[in-house]
């Protein structure tokens, strides 16, 4: 497995496999690892010939008050993980290789970017497309892996791909949980002692949903207020939000008709944790 740095040493390293009739995978990651990004690395090995990894702490999807600076980091960890997971490059850049002096083009979309982690974030997602837009030009792959946790950054992806025309396939895979349930997360290293058992708010209140709804609920804000209640009953926590969104638009929801997210940000201690579930034929 190959380390690079350079963007002209891998421009130039892709088109010799691109050259040679192979196709690329890209598994755009901030590092610390978990077994969600392996998920993602295992299965662009699975349909690639060859695997690129991206291990890069974007600092443009940071706001200022935010955790970049104490954002976990262990390479080395990273590489043995991606080198066990059968990946066949590492991009490893440096901020100043990603954006060197002067530079001042981002991309940023209206809308979808304008709800639930962009209310809070607001410079976020203008990042990530930034940064995502420079690995596809950079990488040139044929497909591209994300985690569905990020529902929200997913669907920027995938409207940013279909608005620019970009020539790659952006394909999202499922969450992966913690045995108990816990969405895995580079940020749950933060979760001190009953911070952790706290954080499971987040998962069971998806069957407090479930029942609602089966139950005959259709009124979004009433829905809403049993989460966020529900939530605040485990010591440690803060809603940021709980929301309910149209799958393809995130457009907020205040009736239930039909397939539906519900998407959640909430703080356990100082870490901000996210999670969400697809809700799909539960109105009969």
């Amino acid at each position: 497995m190959k380390v690079i740095s350079k963007i002209a040493d891998i421009k130039r390293e892709i088109k010799e496999l691109k050259r040679a009739g192979k196709t690329v995978g890209l598994v755009p990651t901030m590092g610390y690892l978990h077994e969600g990004h392996v998920s993602l690395v295992d299965k662009s090995v699975s349909e690639n010939d060859i695997t690129v990894v991206s291990i890069f702490v974007n600092p443009t999807q940071f706001g200022p008050t935010e955790d970049l600076a104490a954002y976990p980091r262990d390479f080395d960890r990273d590489k043995e993980m991606v080198e066990a997971a059968g990946a066949d490059v590492i991009f490893f850049p440096t901020p100043e290789e990603m954006y060197p002096e002067g530079a001042c083009t981002k991309v940023s979309l209206s809308g979808i970017t304008e709800v639930l982690c962009g209310i809070t974030r607001p410079v976020h997602f203008a990042g990530v497309a930034t940064v995502v837009t420079k690995l596809f030009n950079i990488v040139s792959p044929d497909r591209a892996y994300f985690g569905e946790k990020d529902y929200q950054q997913l669907q920027v992806i995938k409207r940013m791909v279909k608005d620019l025309n970009m020539d790659v396939d952006v394909i999202g895979m499922p969450i992966i949980r913690e045995t108990d349930g816990l969405a895995k997360s580079s940020r749950n290293i933060y979760l001190k002692g009953e911070e952790r058992t706290s954080a499971l708010a987040l998962s069971k209140s998806f069957n407090i949903i479930s029942d609602m709804v089966k139950a005959g609920e259709k009124d979004v804000k009433k829905i809403k207020q049993a989460v966020t209640d529900f939530i605040h009953s485990y010591p440690h926590t803060k809603v940021d939000y709980v929301e309910l969104v149209d799958p393809s638009d995130l457009r907020y929801l205040t009736q239930i008709e039909g397939d539906f997210v519900t998407a959640l940000a909430v703080y356990v201690g100082k870490a901000r944790l996210i999670d969400n579930k697809y809700f799909s034929g539960v109105i009969k």
